[in-house]
C-alpha cells in the first residue's frame, strides 16, 4: 500500500513538473514557426490579466499587422478592450455583439468620437461570440472573442 501511494505521489510530482514546457511560436498567416523546450514557462493559467491602464501596445492582439483592429484580452473573463484606427474620417457607428449562432445579443451605439470601447461580457455565457465594429462609409470589420 505504501508503495502505490508513494508511485502514485511522484507521477503526479513528475507529471506537474515536466507539464506545460513547451512554447510554439506562430507566424502572421498562423502557422507554426518555432517549437521549443521551455523549463521556465507559466502555464496558461498563471498569467495574470492586466488592467486597462496597464495595457501596453505590444499587448493588444491584431490579426494581422497593418489591421486597424486591436484588442486584449482575449480570451476574455469580464470586460474586453477593443481600441480600433480612424483613418480617412471613417468613424465606427457602432459595435454588434453575436452569439455564435448568430443572434445579436448587444449593440453598442454612438461611438462616432470614440477610437476605442471597454466592453462587458460579464453576463454573456461562456463561449464563442463575434464582434462587428460597422464603418460610416458602410464598411465592416468582425473579430472572433472567446468567453472564459
Amino acid at each position: 500500500m505504501k508503495k502505490t501511494i508513494i508511485l502514485l505521489f511522484l507521477f503526479v510530482f513528475a507529471n506537474h513538473l515536466f507539464a506545460q514546457k513547451i512554447r510554439f511560436e506562430y507566424d502572421e498567416a498562423g502557422n507554426q514557426i518555432v517549437r521549443t523546450w521551455c523549463s521556465s514557462c507559466l502555464s496558461k493559467n498563471s498569467e495574470k490579466v492586466k488592467d486597462i491602464s496597464e495595457i501596453s501596445e505590444s499587448d493588444l492582439l491584431k490579426f494581422f499587422v497593418k489591421d486597424v483592429i486591436s484588442y486584449y484580452p482575449n480570451p476574455v473573463e469580464n470586460e474586453l478592450y477593443i481600441k480600433w484606427e480612424l483613418i480617412d474620417n471613417n468613424l465606427v457607428n457602432n459595435i454588434e455583439v453575436f452569439s455564435l449562432n448568430g443572434q445579436l445579443i448587444k449593440t453598442l451605439k454612438d461611438l462616432n468620437e470614440k477610437d476605442s470601447e471597454l466592453i462587458s461580457f460579464q453576463e454573456f455565457p461562456k463561449g464563442t461570440y463575434f464582434l462587428q465594429l460597422n464603418y460610416t462609409d458602410g464598411g465592416q470589420k468582425s473579430i472572433k472573442i472567446i468567453k472564459k
